[in-house]
């Protein structure tokens, strides 16, 4: 079955990659289906999309365990802030967090990794346009902050992600996060929305994160 958004986001990204230099399965792109219920859903895992971003751990609850009984190999990630009181929840939820960007979210995630055996691919948020409304660890404490998620909580921390200021070249953000990858041993980044993940593919995104380029406007 043919979803036209999902298939042009598809050919999107392999022609990023590949005018990159890259090998289009390099970039796993995931589905923001965030403010969409089940029924907007089921058209798009239907044409073969498997990986699917939420924005709220509540949100996420209401709708996917239904959703995860006809496709079980669906993996879901947790791309918004997440409080630490939620942690337990977002731990049996999701297959993978990229927003641990606070030392009590760290404890918290480690915490219920532990308690429940179940190990999640984690991202930490570095906020690189330093906006103080905005979630994620300032790029100059970065590198502190991994090494206490590492060595402190004992988190295995697969990459770093960032959601560049809506009003700024995305590049100068895109190539900081990856050089705060490169000299902390991360391979993976997650960054890259609907207008802007081909210019992150070709600053070395492995994740890019579209939602309304497949999905349409929300309401």
């Amino acid at each position: 079955m043919v979803h036209q958004g999902l298939k042009n986001v598809l050919n999107g990204v392999v022609a990023a990659a590949q005018a990159a230099g890259r090998s289009p399965e390099s970039v796993t792109l995931i589905a923001v289906s965030k403010t969409f219920d089940g029924p907007e859903i089921v058209p798009v895992i239907e044409a073969g999309q498997r990986v699917f971003g939420e924005n709220r751990v509540q949100e996420a609850k209401a709708k996917w365990p239904a959703l995860k009984i006809g496709w079980p190999d669906i993996e879901l990630h947790l791309i918004g802030p997440l409080q630490s009181n939620k942690a337990a929840e977002a731990v049996q939820l999701f297959d993978a967090i990229h927003t641990v960007d606070r030392p009590k979210v760290a404890e918290a995630i480690a915490k219920e990794i532990r308690r429940q055996a179940k190990p999640l691919k984690l991202f930490v948020q570095v906020n690189t346009g330093r906006e103080p409304q905005k979630a994620g660890i300032d790029p100059d404490q970065a590198d502190a902050f991994l090494r206490e998620c590492r060595d402190v909580h004992g988190l295995d921390i697969s990459g770093l992600m960032c959601i560049p200021p809506a009003e700024e070249d995305p590049k100068p953000h895109f190539i900081l996060l990856a050089e705060i990858a490169g000299r902390n041993g991360l391979s993976q980044l997650s960054m890259g929305m609907s207008g802007d993940y081909a210019a992150a593919i070709a600053c070395g995104a492995t994740y890019v994160r579209v939602g309304s380029a497949i999905f349409g406007t929300r309401g």
